[in-house]
């Protein structure tokens, strides 16, 4: 199974939308006469809310189709992806909780910035990936086959933020995000600097002892007490795989996390220069 847009909503609703019409005009008088029968018994209220239901519903699947359309295939399928991949981490359990639907859509919503409209298709998508049985493999397979080594540190970069925001992250949950990093071709360097980073920013919320040092070797997926020449080389070369350039084909929320990530690489740098 593969993305596809949603399509224009019809207008099966239409007719029911002329029949109150009709009734609001006055024309039709033998409808009007119907319908002041069903007014009696009830039923025009029944009517009416389904009208409305009905035109609520087709207002959103219109939002949802003009912004799709109004995407590159690359970024509808790039956000496709990451929704099934992280439901599917969600399945390991074998059932995927309300809370860790919740926690998927306020990562879009907050960590994304994901407004009403997009969050919309966002709940659209996380509905039929959890009613579908992608395999992981199958998920990962084309995403390595689609995207370029950076968009795929940027999709790792996402699983982990993700995933830190529990209190706790289960080890099993760590291990599949490992697996994911493997079957991407993730470079052990870059694996290292993403986990060591996420990891440390947790630690650092319970312990204040944590310097600034250690999370800065961090980001730039260093052990601590690395000469200035091994922190500069590891910062040119992570500057030129998060350059939001790279990824500015998946949209503009992705480029932004590649400019956030290089606002961390840069004042990390920026912290040893001067320390």
């Amino acid at each position: 199974m593969q993305y596809q847009r949603h399509e224009q909503p019809g207008c099966g609703g239409c007719i029911l939308i002329v029949l109150l019409f009709s009734l609001l005009t006055g024309g039709f008088s033998g409808l009007f006469n119907f319908l002041g029968f069903l007014l009696y018994s009830g039923i025009i209220g029944v009517l009416l809310f389904a009208g409305i239901f009905w035109g609520f519903s087709y207002w959103i699947q219109k939002k949802v189709s003009t912004y799709e359309a109004s995407q590159t295939e690359s970024h509808n399928r790039f956000v496709w992806l990451l929704v099934q991949i992280l439901i599917n981490i969600a399945k390991i359990d074998g059932v995927v909780s309300k809370e860790e639907i919740t926690t998927i859509q306020r990562f879009f919503q907050q960590n994304l910035r994901y407004d009403q409209t997009k969050m919309y298709w966002v709940k659209d998508l996380i509905k039929e990936a959890v009613s579908t049985t992608q395999s992981m493999e199958g998920l990962l397979r084309e995403f390595r086959d689609t995207f370029a080594y950076e968009p795929r540190l940027i999709l790792l970069e996402l699983i982990y933020q993700v995933l830190y925001t529990k209190s706790q992250v289960p080890e099993a949950e760590l291990k599949i995000a490992r697996d994911i990093a493997d079957y991407l071709q993730i470079k052990d360097y870059d694996k290292r600097t993403i986990e060591a980073k996420f990891k440390y920013g947790q630690q650092q919320q319970t312990s204040s002892r944590q310097s600034a040092a250690d999370r800065y070797y961090a980001v730039l997926g260093l052990k601590p007490g690395a000469d200035a020449a091994t922190i500069k080389k590891a910062h040119r070369k992570l500057s030129m795989k998060y350059h939001p350039d790279k990824v500015q084909h998946l949209g503009e929320e992705f480029r932004l996390v590649a400019e956030e990530k290089m606002k961390e690489i840069n004042a990390a740098y920026d912290f040893f220069k001067k320390g």
